[in-house]
């Protein structure tokens, strides 16, 4: 009974702490006087096609190309139950045909003078994401029992920690790195209260997770420098520049590409420090005499098994994310050793090895806390 009170302030006081930095990153925001012209994007149904210059291109694998005259009726915000006109210009890139009853969000531009411009923004996914998350959610469950709800519980909490707080926190001009850093912390605390409560073995995977982050972090900092890289050479920063331009955010762009090593890295590090520590828990509960030296060599046998695994699956995932960017700048017909030296490719390099780097020193760490903490005191 004890521990679970315990467990459950440590997850209290986690929730708190989101809620305030939730509550920073989202300040009370009043209406600027004489403020006459906004833009804002809602939901809407296509009720009918006025118009269709849409036709297929071969030369873009038969997709479509052209554009559409709709109406369609406003399902939210100030002009929801209104049926407007709106134009969907359709792409190989963007956009795609619709048809009477898709769902769509529409962009919608309120002028001084009143008037309203409707164009169709994107096609609404939101119930196929929703089909794809149950099918997600029933195999977890039906494979992982209590386990798999505990993983869904805290999965659902990290995705709302970094959409809801650590993207506004950032867009609100905190410093990226650290705040970065701290929304990490602040989830992988919830991560490990939520699957295994407060004892030792969570505490050392914590300790050892925040550990491996860390060093991931400073190896991103200084490669970074090395390879005199940063994130305004990211796709999109520019229109995040220009958002820096116009006073709307104040984003740290610099940090960004180390701000993905320590989210890209967090989950394998917690993976690999939480399965050392239980590891060496189970070796003490059968042999209660085992030294901290001895304890420190299984955790390294054990972790080095995983390291390879762990190491590839991180590298092949982020190159496999810009594959298509990659195609293209082998096209380009640069040699190997130019296509290694393009600015993608160094910040692919920095993810992935960063990032490896992170899960490769959580072992040896992991294993000497685990080691100081579990094995028997002479």
């Amino acid at each position: 009974m004890k521990k679970h009170l315990i467990s459950a302030a440590v997850l209290l006081t986690v929730l708190a702490v989101c809620a305030g930095l939730f509550v920073a990153a989202h300040p009370a925001r009043e209406p600027e006087p004489g403020a006459a012209e906004y833009m804002e994007y809602e939901n809407a149904v296509v009720e009918q096609i006025l118009s269709d210059s849409t036709e297929a291109d071969p030369v873009s694998e038969n997709h479509h190309r052209g554009s559409q005259n709709l109406i369609v009726l406003v399902k939210t915000g100030c002009y929801a139950g209104e049926k407007m006109m709106a134009e969907n210009t359709v792409g190989p890139i963007y956009g795609q045909p619709l048809r009477v009853g898709d769902g769509v969000t529409v962009g919608l531009s309120t002028y001084a003078d009143g008037t309203v411009r409707c164009y169709v923004y994107e096609y609404n996914r939101f119930w196929g994401l929703l089909t794809v998350a149950a099918v997600f959610l029933i195999v977890t469950v039906l494979v992982g029992g209590k386990v798999g709800i505990k993983s869904l519980v805290s999965l659902g909490l990290t995705v709302a920690a970094l959409i809801f707080i650590l993207l506004p926190l950032l867009l609100a001009g905190w410093p990226t790195i650290p705040t970065t850093f701290l929304i990490s912390v602040l989830v992988t605390a919830a991560t490990f209260v939520i699957l295994g409560g407060v004892d030792r073995k969570t505490v050392c995977a914590c300790l050892g997770t925040l550990a491996g982050i860390a060093l991931a972090t400073l190896f991103g900092l200084l490669a970074q420098y090395i390879l005199r890289i940063d994130g305004y050479r990211q796709e999109y920063a520019e229109a995040l520049l220009q958002l820096r331009q116009t006073g709307e955010s104040g984003i740290g762009i610099t940090g960004l590409v180390t701000a993905g090593v320590i989210v890209s890295a967090l989950g394998a590090v917690m993976d690999v420090a939480m399965s050392i520590s239980s590891a060496i828990q189970e070796l003490t509960r059968v042999n209660e005499n085992l030294t901290a030296r001895e304890l420190m060599k299984s955790g390294m046998n054990i972790g080095r098994d995983m390291v390879g695994t762990m190491t590839n699956t991180l590298i092949l995932a982020i190159l496999g994310s810009g594959l298509t960017l990659i195609v293209y700048i082998y096209s380009l017909g640069l040699q190997p050793w130019q296509l290694l030296s393009s600015a993608y490719m160094s910040l692919e390099a920095v993810s992935a090895v960063a990032s490896s780097i992170g899960v490769m020193l959580a072992v040896p760490l992991t294993a000497a806390i685990c080691a100081y903490v579990f094995g028997k005191k002479t």
